[in-house]
């Protein structure tokens, strides 16, 4: 078909995916909106250019780029694209997501990149502003530093597009702005004029910025939505993407809210009772989530990563604490309880809903009090991996930005992986099959927290376990408390692949936090259940 006029205000062509597709050419730099779990993912026209690779094999050697990990790790969102051929390069702010384009990163067949999903989306305001790059201490003495690998996630990955700069007398990392020709976006609602609301969406994510980016770069943006409305009868004050920026709009009637289900209702504005929440249950995963939910003190701003840290807000729902606090989401979300797993980035009942770019501007600028975050390894020195483990990319995410600009860390996760089995009851824990692989480690397989950076920047880190807490000190990592029933050599120091500092004396983990949790309060409402999802796409 011939190429979509690229007007700028006006009527825009209705499009198929198929349509939309066609407007992608080889060589192009294709800018892919959304978040993992399906939150804003475009995938009708992401499956459209995947089946029109298949079917002519053409557009080739494209390079995609998006902010968070796109997809449901198993095969949507980017993974549509990963084809042998499709893409030539990737850069993205989380990579696990999407299993196949690892695959094709891992196997050397494209050039593959990991940014700091921060960075990305303040990096797609600045290039709408035609500025020629990010400049940002965030990453410093990272695996983005390019004195470590300068984001480079393989051997066939050569060219820089992150330098150490000297400002002011500090140094910083400078960010090129990408070259950009298509955007894929999605809303929720489209009018005739282009102009987007996104009432359904569990997050505003990155959409304005990118929308300006690209069309900055003279590219074209289109968009995939559920519903087209007459034009000018959105509200003003609802239209987050104005039509100026789009080039065709996609209607899919059967666009789902996120991978997991067709509509959650607590994720868009409606209030969910608070106990009908998932409960966290017993096992060394709610141990973790207590123990670090201690660290709250109240009127804090809490940031929580994905994976076991997404536990300490459910503790803080069942507490009631989510009403003395605020949890901040790195896609946008201010307040309410975040949700965990595949929807991670989503959140029930939130306050408030700010474009990403803004939201890492404040985390950035010191605005949370206390953060929670994974850890995949952690070494020696107090480093942590939580980007590449076990040979495989999973990707830094919000991780980097967080880590560095928030003053009090709390890095949660288990002491050893794969296998390990526990009895835990009456104020104790005991372990039944220790795990095969140890996560503290002489060296971090990759660092995506710098422990030295950390120091200089003054920082209070603790590393949280099912048995036993350790504390970021001067010279490395400190032991500072053992759970009940634990054997500190057997079942701590001997777990360990180096020998820390041991607190004098070392205390005890509160048994309380090895006790059954409370009962659940009974409720007559019958609220949509995340653990059984209406929908799968």
């Amino acid at each position: 078909m011939t190429a979509v006029a690229a007007a700028r205000w006006g009527v825009k062509p209705i499009l198929t995916p198929a349509e939309v597709a066609a407007q992608v050419t080889t060589g192009d730099t294709l800018f892919v909106g959304g978040s993992g779990g399906g939150l804003q993912e475009p995938s009708a026209l992401l499956l459209a250019l995947r089946e029109r690779f298949l079917a002519d094999g053409d557009p080739r050697d494209l390079t995609i780029w998006h902010c968070s990990g796109v997809g449901d790790r198993e095969s949507t969102g980017v993974g549509f694209l990963a084809l042998e051929g499709l893409v030539r390069r990737a850069v993205g702010g989380h990579w696990g997501m999407a299993p196949a384009m690892v695959d094709l990163a891992e196997r050397e067949l494209i050039e593959a990149y990991n940014l700091p999903q921060g960075v990305i989306s303040q990096l797609m305001r600045d290039t709408g502003g035609r500025r020629p790059g990010l400049i940002t201490p965030v990453g410093l003495g990272t695996f983005v530093d390019p004195r470590l690998e300068g984001g480079k996630l393989n051997a066939r990955t050569t060219e820089d597009i992150v330098e150490v700069i000297t400002l002011g007398g500090q140094e910083q990392l400078f960010y090129h702005a990408p070259d950009l020709d298509v955007a894929f976006l999605r809303a929720t609602t489209a009018d005739e004029l282009g102009n987007l609301s996104f009432g359904e969406e569990p997050a505003m994510l990155e959409a304005f910025a990118i929308a300006q980016a690209v069309k900055s770069r003279g590219g074209k943006v289109f968009v995939q939505v559920k519903y087209l409305a007459e034009a000018c009868s959105l509200p003003p004050q609802t239209v987050r993407v104005p039509g100026g920026l789009i080039d065709g709009i996609a209607v899919v009637p059967d666009q789902p809210q996120t991978a997991v289900r067709w509509l959650e209702p607590g994720f868009s504005g409606a209030r969910v009772p608070a106990g009908s929440l998932p409960q966290l249950p017993a096992g060394p995963r709610r141990v973790v989530a207590e123990r670090a939910a201690a660290e709250i003190q109240p009127g804090s701003m809490v940031n929580l990563g994905v994976g076991m840290p997404d536990g300490v807000a459910q503790i803080a729902a069942e507490q009631g604490w989510d009403r003395t606090l605020a949890f901040a989401v790195e896609h946008g979300q201010i307040g309410g309880v975040p949700a965990g797993g595949l929807e991670f980035g989503a959140s029930y009942n939130a306050a408030a809903s700010i474009d990403a770019p803004y939201q890492f501007d404040y985390f950035d600028g010191g605005g949370l009090d206390i953060a929670f975050l994974g850890m995949a390894e952690v070494d020696q020195n107090g480093n942590v991996n939580a980007s590449r483990y076990q040979g495989s990319i999973s990707g830094a995410g919000g991780f980097i930005n967080i880590s560095q600009g928030t003053q009090r860390v709390v890095f949660c996760g288990s002491l050893t992986a794969v296998g390990a089995r526990f009895d835990i009851r009456d104020g104790r824990m005991e372990v039944l099959t220790e795990g095969k692989i140890k996560k503290f480690v002489p060296k971090v397989t990759q660092v995506t927290f710098s422990a030295d950076r950390a120091r200089q920047l003054g920082q209070e880190i603790l590393y949280v376990t099912e048995r036993a807490v350790f504390r970021l000190v001067a010279d490395g990592v400190e032991l500072v408390e053992v759970a009940p029933g634990i054997d500190l050599q057997r079942d701590v120091l001997d777990q360990l692949g180096f020998q820390p500092i041991l607190a004098d004396p070392i205390r005890q983990m509160d048994p309380k936090f090895f006790s059954p949790p409370p009962a659940r309060p009974s409720t007559t409402s019958n609220p949509p259940n995340p653990s059984n999802p209406t929908h799968k796409g």
